[in-house]
């Protein structure tokens, strides 16, 4: 579920920036992609430590 989430939220926040930064619609695309991927895989790798520590 924490990966769904840091999926998303990386993908809103990049097709933001890609907005704020005037970028046509494939940037945004592009963004919105790379950013969700980068922090759905570091809310990956935060879960994974967090299950570690409270087992």
């Amino acid at each position: 579920m924490l990966v769904l989430a840091g999926f998303v939220g990386g993908a809103i926040w990049g097709g933001y920036l890609a907005r704020r930064r005037k970028g046509n619609r494939l940037d945004m695309l592009q963004y919105a992609t790379s950013f969700g991927i980068a922090f759905g895989l570091l809310a990956f790798f935060a879960s994974v430590i967090l299950l570690r520590i409270t087992s």
